[in-house]
């Protein structure tokens, strides 16, 4: 399997079984939070704690593109309180939860099925808001992904990305050493499921139907929206309520930025 056609299919495929599954981030919010939205009363992740208010304000009226972000969470909850949303996503199977969500309860939201990096979809100056929750660790390189973010948005508008601090993807994924409390570091940053994963683990994971991922480094997290013309006034560290690797004991390993388009 190349990055190509074939990473996006598979990931694609990945996405719509979770969907199919309503597994954590394909579970739809219910209709009484959506009320409460209605009602001035909600909140939205980039990570597993509801974001602080003062990252978004008031959202009635905004455009607001929720960039891979679909699932039928965020999106629904932003367009109940006020704001002009649109979902894009790899997976139809992820915009379906928010079209039935919207169907629902009544909410005007749009839809668009494609390519994180590739946002051709839309016009230029197109949005007030890019709310891109965890998801830019399914490509393998984020920068065009800033670069598109940066072209839709209006002077002054913000993005607002989440991502996994790195240090996840280096250590050997090894039960044995996890329940001695040992890490071992195996992986150089940037990382990627298709050049750095074992071949039977990496067939493994294939043969599993799971989303393919990649480890990029800060500087194309962090720099990398400065390059694109963004200027971070935001910053957040979450901790991982379900650990999933050893070092999610002992950091938070979610990170959150807001970032201003200038120029």
């Amino acid at each position: 399997m190349n990055h190509g056609q074939a990473l996006i299919d598979h990931n694609r495929a990945a996405w719509d079984r979770q969907a199919s599954e309503v597994r954590e981030w394909s579970r739809p919010v219910d209709a009484e939070t959506i009320a409460a939205a209605r009602e001035g009363r909600w909140q939205v992740h980039l990570t597993p704690r509801a974001l602080p208010l003062d990252w978004l304000g008031d959202v009635r009226g905004r455009r607001i593109l929720c960039l891979a972000s679909a699932g039928g969470q965020q999106a629904p909850v932003l367009a109940a309180a006020g704001a002009e949303v649109t979902v894009f996503d790899l997976s139809d199977g992820q915009l379906a939860q928010d079209r039935a969500v919207a169907d629902r309860d009544g909410l005007s939201l749009r839809t668009v099925q494609g390519d994180m990096r590739d946002l051709q979809a839309f016009a230029s100056v197109s949005f007030d808001v890019v709310f891109h929750p965890i998801s830019n660790l399914y490509v393998p390189d984020v920068r065009p992904v800033w670069a598109e973010c940066r072209r839709v948005l209006a002077r002054d508008g913000l993005l607002m990305a989440s991502f996994y601090n790195p240090v996840v993807f280096v250590a050997a994924r090894d039960a044995q050493l996890s329940e001695q409390g040992l890490i071992r570091p195996q992986y150089a940053i940037p990382y990627s499921d298709l050049e750095d994963l074992e071949p039977a683990a990496r067939e493994a994971k294939l043969a599993r139907g799971e989303a393919l991922t990649f480890g990029h480094s800060l500087g194309d997290l962090i720099a990398g929206q400065l390059d694109a013309g963004f200027v971070i006034d935001r910053f957040m560290e979450d901790w991982q309520p379900q650990p999933r690797f050893l070092i999610d004991r002992y950091l938070p390993t979610f990170l959150a930025t807001r970032a201003r388009r200038i120029g």
